[in-house]
């Protein structure tokens, strides 16, 4: 798909701005041809998953991959499943296809644009083997909270989109935010939590610099764990 202008969306994540190097801007470049995916702001038509990925398994959908290293160490790890990683970060975005071409990886897909918008407009339902949220946006701020995630509708929406048996992995280290969404996930009629509470921590996920930099502050992390009924 092509690369297509585009302006971030407030809605469940903060616009950022931040600059690329030479390597990022060369990668960006010459790769989102073959593996990017546009997210438009008003998306016209589906995505076709079998067709991007040129096969048919199982997708995971990673929704905020950051600078990508989470869903590089996962991916290499696990080659029977195909990635969709999505962000709004331009240098992230950049920084991942670089990384999936020095790799070698051919399960990956790098979409750039509002997750929720790639769900409700161009994803069918049940298409999805797993979604994956770590450390989404808190939002901390009681006048920001109708810009979290994990809300209601947005689960909803988040479960449909999943097949029969499908998991949503996602994890925190803002305490008061993962009550909220153990809460709001339990509360889905449609969801099922595999543990008691909160989950253990996914074995293949990686430590990422920027849940270092939460471990080395103090904070705790909280992971759950749901499957779709």
């Amino acid at each position: 798909m092509g690369l297509v202008g585009h302006r971030a969306r407030v809605r469940t994540f903060h616009p950022r701005r931040g600059r690329m190097t030479g390597r990022h801007a060369d990668a960006l470049t010459r790769l989102w041809p073959r593996w990017g995916v546009a997210i438009p702001e008003a998306p016209t038509c589906r995505l076709d998953l079998v067709t991007l990925f040129g096969r048919r398994a199982p997708v995971v959908l990673e929704i905020g991959s950051g600078m990508g290293e989470a869903t590089v160490e996962m991916a290499t790890a696990d080659p029977g499943r195909d990635y969709l990683a999505v962000d709004v970060h331009t240098p992230g975005v950049a920084s991942l296809l670089a990384v999936v071409e020095e790799r070698g990886l051919t399960n990956v897909r790098v979409g750039l644009g509002d997750a929720i918008m790639l769900l409700r407009h161009m994803l069918l339902p049940d298409s999805l083997g797993a979604v994956h949220a770590f450390f989404p946006d808190p939002w901390p701020k009681a006048r920001h909270h109708k810009r979290r995630l994990f809300q209601p509708d947005h689960v909803a929406l988040l479960r449909s989109r999943l097949a029969p048996g499908g998991t949503l992995r996602c994890a925190t280290d803002w305490a008061e935010y993962a009550e909220v969404m153990l809460e709001t996930l339990t509360a889905d009629p449609g969801l099922v939590n595999e543990y008691e509470g909160y989950a253990p921590r996914l074995a293949a996920r990686p430590v990422t610099k920027f849940e270092q930099r939460g471990v080395e502050a103090g904070r705790e992390i909280f992971d759950l764990a749901f499957r779709r009924r």
